[in-house]
């Protein structure tokens, strides 16, 4: 799910799969949340495949990949791209899989390569279906609103995986890194009233696990009473090489 930077470091660290050929691609194909740098520009890191990469995403992904910011028209020059558009609130099988999964959207804004052009995009969660087991897991790493859809897909799911960027609104600006508020830049606060930490607090039939975390998040430190309320909360904090099994 997403292509990010560290895309090379993330496949080194996995357990590798029996492959047909020297260059086959290691994964079976990337679904995209929206179409921020970074979660796609680890798509180039694939573009030595001998066969072409699967991306799945929204149509307004694919408009924004393709003309403002080409990685999908760079790719097709080496080793290809297969484009699935995944639509709005409709399950769709993925090829190859018991899997099933249905994209709904979470807020936010285009992003800022985007500005003036005209783009209204959104961020989107997906949730994963197991036509096998059963098993449901959602997974938003962009999360600017917690109306009462986002909410009903989030307390149906056996395993959340949802936005944990920032502690504060105005953490960046406690810092002196950016005048951007974390609502600015499409991302609710874990703390505070109306903060993610309180709505997962109240779900009780999934587990949770934030992803997608900034480095300025003090959840980050195992002895902070950030991570301290997070734990308290029933909410866990994901890390590099976590595996679930539901």
């Amino acid at each position: 799910m997403n292509a990010s930077p560290d895309a090379r470091q993330q496949l080194e660290a996995m357990s590798a799969p029996a492959l047909d050929g020297v260059r086959s691609p290691p994964i079976a194909g990337v679904l995209l949340t929206d179409a921020e740098i970074d979660h796609t520009a680890g798509l180039l890191l694939l573009r030595e495949s001998a066969s072409s990469v699967r991306v799945y995403g929204q149509a307004g992904v694919e408009r924004a990949l393709r003309d403002s910011y080409p990685v999908l028209s760079m790719l097709e020059h080496y080793c290809g791209a297969q484009w699935h558009t995944l639509k709005p609130d409709l399950e769709q099988p993925l090829d190859g899989s018991s899997l099933t999964v249905e994209p709904f959207d979470t807020g936010g804004d285009a992003p800022r390569y985007l500005d003036g052009s005209g783009v209204e995009l959104e961020a989107s969660g997906l949730v994963f279906r197991d036509r096998a087991g059963g098993g449901v897991l959602t997974y938003v790493p962009g999360l600017a609103r917690l109306d009462e859809a986002v909410l009903a897909r989030l307390a149906v799911s056996d395993l959340v995986l949802i936005d944990g960027t920032f502690w504060r609104d105005d953490e960046l600006a406690k810092l002196g890194i950016s005048g951007r508020s974390a609502r600015d830049m499409g991302h609710l606060p874990l703390s505070g009233p109306g903060g993610t930490l309180e709505a997962l607090t109240a779900l009780k039939r999934p587990r949770k696990a934030l992803v997608h975390i900034n480095n300025t998040n003090p959840i980050l430190l195992e002895d902070s009473p950030e991570r301290a309320e997070v734990m308290r909360a029933g909410v866990e904090v994901a890390y590099d090489g976590l595996e679930v099994e539901l």
